[in-house]
């Protein structure tokens, strides 16, 4: 299940998507998270890169799923990621449900974030804008590629299981976006209120309560979707997370997760030190 995240400027490794993914790892759906071109550890210039950039990032991610590992059964995105899942998923036939996180519903949604750079963008052809409080150019040929694609009617030709959570008091994209994509879209489909918290779901708490409802949302649809593991009987497959000593481990298919006891850990920032 690909968790694909991008707040235009924010990386797999946000702390938000490690919580939803740990979320969902731990109920045994198994994640695969990446970074958008430009961002984090993903080569390429972000300036370069726009909304059809991301659909085909996404593309790209279930194509290796598919021959490398399981295809993806539920597509996730935060924000534009959101937006990118929507779109992408037309073409991703081994996905039965979506799930967005504070999702733009329109391009018009996505335009307003650039008021005041707008005019500079349209004569320069490109402007520095603050994005997550970091420093990005932002090109004209962005916001020229948003119009192409025709958000709603994506999300009117789904034709899978949709889940959108949202906050109220997200002051990035408006909680108006979580209406008209519910609007448009064709049960099933649901939604879940983030009640207070950020657009980055940057309080710990909040994203582990996102991560439960996903995970118990996914749960329901897993089961219906072909997911032959087509694990090789002594095939293991490990990741260590960098952050600690847990690893997520894929044995002939099947996922589980390995630790180390508190007293090795203890042990071992000892020897660190």
């Amino acid at each position: 299940m690909p968790c694909s995240h991008i707040s235009f400027t924010c990386s797999k490794n946000l702390k938000a998507a490690a919580n939803i993914s740990r979320s969902l790892t731990d109920a045994g759906i198994a994640v695969l998270r990446f970074d958008f071109t430009g961002l984090g550890e993903s080569e390429g210039d972000f300036a370069d890169s726009n909304f059809s950039a991301n659909v085909s990032d996404l593309l790209a991610a279930a194509r290796f799923l598919e021959q490398e590992h399981i295809a993806p059964a539920i597509l996730v995105g935060h924000s534009l990621g959101g937006t990118a899942v929507l779109e992408a998923a037309a073409d991703i036939s081994s996905a039965v449900a979506v799930a967005t996180i504070g999702a733009p519903a329109t391009s018009a949604h996505v335009r307003h974030l650039f008021t005041a750079t707008r005019q500079e963008i349209d004569v320069q052809g490109e402007a520095e804008v603050l994005l997550g409080g970091r420093p990005f150019t932002v090109k004209k040929q962005f916001l020229d590629d948003l119009e192409q694609h025709d958000l709603p009617q994506s999300v009117a030709g789904l034709r899978r299981a949709l889940l959108i959570m949202h906050a109220p008091l997200d002051d990035l994209v408006e909680i108006d976006c979580a209406s008209e994509l519910f609007r448009h879209a064709k049960h099933p489909k649901s939604f879940i209120s983030l009640d207070k918290a950020d657009h980055l779901l940057s309080k710990a708490e909040d994203s582990r309560y996102a991560g439960a409802l996903l995970a118990a949302w996914a749960s329901r649809y897993l089961p219906n979707a072909d997911l032959d593991r087509g694990g090789v009987a002594d095939e293991v497959t490990a990741t260590t997370n960098i952050a600690g000593f847990r690893t997520d481990l894929l044995v002939a298919g099947y996922p589980m997760v390995a630790d180390e006891p508190i007293a090795a850990r203890c042990t071992a920032a000892c020897r660190a030190r």
